[in-house]
């Protein structure tokens, strides 16, 4: 059953290349998106594996944006909080910044700083690691808050960018693997 609905998920999954740039084969969510029975599937998975592997989870942290995608409603079947981390100057009040360097320049995110209070478990979603940057500073504003990561889970790993080592001691989980 669970080969089943990874296959299903894993045939949603389209791939386009020369995309951004020349030399990049970008991997497309869209059609999972769109398909209920695919997108149900990924959920399934993902609320299986968080269930097996952790007793308490307080909060799903999701990524601008793909991460928003998943998150909320994968935190909704777990009957826990989401949590938006957005790229700098998307969210009101008082905000925890980091910024990190990208493939071709700088980037920041942020979070409000009342987002997770000091010692709640926190999961970290989004649909992709390639060289791991955005991850590493998403757990890196979550510590600043005091919060302790359990993971960072996405749909697709990119395992030739070698991303879930920048991630350190942090546990990592991926649903799909591509060289």
């Amino acid at each position: 059953m669970s080969a089943e609905r990874l296959q299903r998920v894993r045939d949603r999954v389209r791939s386009f290349a020369d995309f951004p740039v020349p030399g990049v084969l970008f991997r497309d969510i869209s059609p999972l998106l769109k398909d209920p029975a695919a997108f149900r599937s990924l959920l399934d998975l993902l609320e299986d594996h968080l269930r097996a592997s952790f007793p308490k989870i307080d909060f799903i942290a999701g990524l601008d944006s793909r991460g928003f995608l998943i998150g909320p409603s994968l935190a909704q079947r777990l009957g826990i909080g989401f949590v938006l981390i957005r790229k700098k100057g998307k969210l009101p009040g008082p905000t925890e910044t980091i910024s990190y360097a990208l493939e071709y320049g700088k980037a920041e995110l942020e979070i409000q700083s009342d987002a997770v209070e000091p010692g709640q478990k926190v999961v970290i979603v989004d649909d992709l690691l390639a060289t791991g940057g955005t991850m590493f500073a998403a757990c890196e504003l979550l510590k600043r808050l005091k919060a302790e990561v359990l993971e960072c889970l996405v749909i697709i790993e990119l395992k030739l960018l070698k991303g879930s080592e920048k991630l350190e001691s942090v546990p990592f989980y991926s649903l799909l693997q591509y060289d």
